[in-house]
């Protein structure tokens, strides 16, 4: 009796009623959703009159609501007692309805990339009904694309590699296994910037494929950016000794996400640039 009642008191402390999940007022939500619709409003701006700022905007306003939210979700799991084994359940299952909503998301571009690329007659003023479209020439799916993909292979390999470390209590082999999946995340940031500005057609004005291309990689990309601040911010709460090998959704749900960005690149590549392969620009 007496080995189970530390338990009982850390699960539900004597100051909770209940062990449920009361979320305290927070403006971060509704500026993060306006951010949002600002960035979703500049881009297309950016591609119908080529004004960057809207979106310039909207980003900041995104990553300044992501720090203050951040900090205040780690000062609540550092608050003892709030995060139950309830809670626990409960934030499993809204990362998990999360990752299915950013699978609807990416569902969409598919859906439009797909409904061109099979029925290109529907491209509006095309003179031959071919995909991708005349005149455009694409990327060589077995240069940086590749490169690309095998960065993310590998960062999901040292993503997992942390998490098993952190469960056998292996605190060096965590570390090091986050702090590569980190740098690996903006090794593939900075080549898609490389690709972005080598390209040989442009988001604006430049018709459908364009358009189709720049958003699903594009909004990849943005995945792929949040995606590698979500596991800094778990190495440097790592480094601070938050997670232990029975307590640490943060990280896993840092881990989940990175390994739904993998698997929506490999589609992408897949799909847009090994599939969809046209002429390809002459480097």
């Amino acid at each position: 009796m007496a080995s189970s009642t530390p338990t009982a008191e850390a699960d539900h402390p004597p100051a909770n009623k209940h062990p449920y999940h009361l979320v305290d007022p927070s403006p971060w939500p509704l500026t993060a959703s306006l951010s949002a619709g600002l960035m979703l409003f500049g881009i297309i701006l950016f591609a119908q009159k080529n004004i960057h700022w809207v979106f310039g905007v909207g980003l900041i306003g995104v990553l300044v609501s992501m720090y203050y939210w951040f900090r205040d979700v780690v000062r609540e799991a550092r608050t003892p007692g709030i995060h139950t084994s309830v809670v626990r359940l409960g934030m499993r299952y809204g990362m998990l309805l999360f990752i299915a909503s950013e699978v609807m998301f990416f569902v969409a571009f598919f859906w439009a990339y797909f409904h061109f690329a099979l029925y290109p007659e529907h491209v509006s003023g095309a003179a031959k009904a071919i995909w991708p479209p005349a005149g455009i020439h694409t990327f060589d799916p077995f240069h940086l694309p590749l490169l690309n993909t095998l960065i993310l292979l590998l960062s999901g390999c040292t993503v997992t590699w942390a998490h098993h470390a952190l469960i056998e209590g292996d605190r060096k082999g965590m570390l090091q296994g986050l702090g590569l999946t980190v740098v690996l995340g903006m090794f593939f940031t900075f080549f898609q910037a490389v690709e972005y500005a080598e390209a040989p057609f442009a988001f604006h004005g430049g018709g459908i494929y364009p358009s189709v291309f720049f958003l699903a990689t594009g909004f990849h990309g943005f995945h792929v950016i949040v995606g590698t601040i979500f596991l800094a911010v778990c190495f440097f709460r790592a480094r601070a000794g938050h997670f232990t090998p029975q307590r640490h959704f943060g990280f896993e749900a840092a881990a989940w996400y990175w390994h739904f960005v993998d698997v929506v690149w490999l589609f992408l590549f897949v799909c847009v640039y090994v599939l969809g392969a046209g002429v390809p620009v002459q480097h």
